[in-house]
Formats: C-alpha cells, structure tokens, sequence
C-alpha cells in the first residue's frame, strides 16, 4: 500500500501479514479522495477513522493536510501499527484510540467535519452506523459521513443519503449533515 498524494505521497505502508484488516485498496482510496477534492477544504478539517486498521485511509489525510485524524481501531494490534507508522512518518496530528466503534459512537463529545467507516463487511451492526454517527451528533454541521460496505447493502433510502460509489467490490456511500452539499 502506498500514499497516494499530498505530502506524504510514495510512501509505503507495509503492515504485518497477520493484522486482521481487508484494507481499502489504492485505486478505491485514489477514487474516494478525487471525490472528497470537490468538496472538502482539507486544511480546515478534522477526520474521525473508524475501523482504521491499518491506518491507510487515516494516512491519506494526513498527507492531504487536515489539520487533526483521530483513527479508532478496538484491535491492539492495529492501534499499535498505525502509531508506529505514525512515528516512522513523524506524524503528530494523527491520534490513535483503541476502542469499540459503536461504545464510542455513544460517548462522543466532539464533533468531525469528516467520518469515514471501513468495517468488516460481515460486521453485524454495520446497517446502524449512519445512524449512530447521526443520532450521537459526531458530525459538524457541513460534516460528511463515509461508510465502505459491500453492495449488499444499500442506504438509499436514509434521510441523510447524498451519494453512492462502486469501484468493483468496494461501494462508498456518501451521507451528509446538510443535504445541500
């Protein structure tokens, strides 16, 4: 895996073999960032991963210029890779939290101007995200929400739906606060 642009751009993330993740891959991340290139100010916001793993996605905006990442992952071993990567890189606004996504969906006490969600596609609670990213009020009022999900699922219907990608296997749905986007 590498980075793709930005600052950081050509660097390589070489995770351990055994990290339990299905990371998203450099075409869907490449395609997910030219969309996010029309309409985010990346300078000016705060990123919250969840599902990180292997911290790629978490990376990429970090390299693009955001001003703070705050990557969630409840496996240690992940946690641990990303601040590793984090420290190789010399990254200090990426801060890593090992905990459950859904627990700290329901404590939140901040809010994001961007959520991206990469859960394990046979996660049993991965229809209920947007709602908790909603009804736990994680997002900024211009905030976007991002989840990656197989196409068995489809969010059309929610009443914060704004758009939806498919790059082969992986779909990106895209939810916003405002609808006005």
């Amino acid at each position: 895996m590498r980075i793709i642009a930005g600052n950081l751009r050509g660097r390589r993330l070489n995770p351990p073999s055994n990290l339990p993740v299905r990371p998203t891959t450099d075409m869907a991340r490449e395609s997910l960032f030219n969309i996010l290139n029309n309409y985010v100010d990346f300078e000016d916001s705060t990123v919250m991963d969840l599902f990180a793993g292997t911290g790629a996605v978490s990376f990429e905006f970090v390299s693009r210029g955001v001003r703070e990442v705050t990557s969630i992952d409840i496996n240690a071993q992940c946690t641990d890779y990303i601040k590793a990567e984090a420290a190789r890189m010399d990254v200090r606004n990426l801060h890593v939290v090992r905990a459950d996504v859904f627990d700290l969906l329901k404590r939140a006490n901040r809010k994001f101007d961007i959520v991206f969600a990469d859960p394990p596609y046979a996660l049993e609670g991965l229809p209920a995200l947007p709602d908790l990213v909603f009804e736990h009020e994680v997002l900024t009022d211009d905030g976007i929400f991002i989840l990656e999900h197989p196409r068995e699922y489809s969010f059309e219907e929610h009443p914060h739906f704004w758009q939806h990608r498919n790059y082969g296997k992986v779909n990106f749905t895209f939810f916003a606060q405002k609808l006005d986007q």
